[in-house]
This record gives structure tokens, C-alpha cells and sequence, in this order.
């Protein structure tokens, strides 16, 4: 399981015209599930996110989590994470999980994190979305479990 997660101070989720998330402070992620990842790897990167202090406190040093600062979260499934470009010019997705497997687990991702006081919604799995992410910092960090 991999995540992109970018601190925002705005995130949205469009498709088809329709905004289907938006929050403002807090964290855009964007998820990748791989063959094989496991529910326990889910509640594991939620756990860690929530609590990962990628935020600055007064003296401007990160010492706060997104618990911390009351940040809320998108997630986004983003099977792309898992592309393989060491070959040819076409990205291989061989390592990405089955839609049928990742949606589950996008959406147990998504759970585990309110679980832990994260207020988060999702984008729509297989959907063409178009995501606008305000990166506060820029502050990006690759997490993988």
C-alpha cells in the first residue's frame, strides 16, 4: 500500500462537473492499493498519517499532527502509484490490486482514518476525477507499508 500525501490548505475532488469532496487545512491523499495489501496495512498508514506531525507549530517546526490542527482529509484511489516505468515507455500496472480487491480498502482506509478523529471523504473509485490541491509548503511525503 502507498501514499502521496500532500498538506493542503485546500483540496477538492471534481467529476463530471460535480464536486464530489472538499475540505480546506489538512491532508490530500492520494492511495495506492497493490496485490496482496491487507486491511491491517490500511489501519496502519490511516493510524500513522493522523498522526505524522508534518504540520508547524508557532516556532515553525513540524510538531503537529493533522489530529493536532483539526485537518481534515480526501482520499484519493490513485492505482497509478504503482506503475512500473523501468521498462519500455508504457507504464506496467502488474503490481496494482484488482479494482474488486482496492475499492474495499480505499473505502477501509477512509473509515480507519474518521476512527481516529480525522473528518475524511473519498473520491469516486474508477472515476475520471479532477483534483485541485492547494500544497501548503510545499509539504509532500511517500509513505508505503
Amino acid at each position: 500500500m502507498r501514499a502521496l500525501i500532500q498538506r493542503v490548505t485546500s483540496g477538492k475532488v471534481t467529476v463530471e462537473g460535480k464536486i464530489v469532496a472538499e475540505i480546506g487545512h489538512g491532508l490530500v491523499i492520494l492511495l495506492g492499493i497493490g496485490q496482496g495489501d491487507t486491511e491491517e496495512q490500511a489501519r496502519f498508514l490511516a493510524e500513522k498519517i493522523a498522526t505524522l506531525r508534518i504540520f508547524e507549530d508557532s516556532a515553525s517546526k513540524f510538531n503537529l499532527s493533522l489530529l493536532d490542527v483539526s485537518g481534515a482529509a480526501i482520499v484519493v484511489s490513485q492505482f497509478t502509484l504503482y506503475g512500473d516505468t523501468r521498462k519500455g515507455r508504457r507504464p506496467s500496472f502488474s503490481e496494482a490490486a484488482r479494482p474488486e480487491v482496492a475499492a474495499p480498502l480505499v473505502e477501509k482506509f477512509a473509515e480507519f482514518l474518521r476512527a481516529q478523529g480525522v473528518p475524511s471523504q473519498i473520491g469516486i473509485f474508477g472515476a475520471h476525477m479532477l483534483v485541485e490541491i492547494e500544497n501548503d509548503g510545499p509539504v509532500t511525503f511517500w509513505l508505503e507499508k
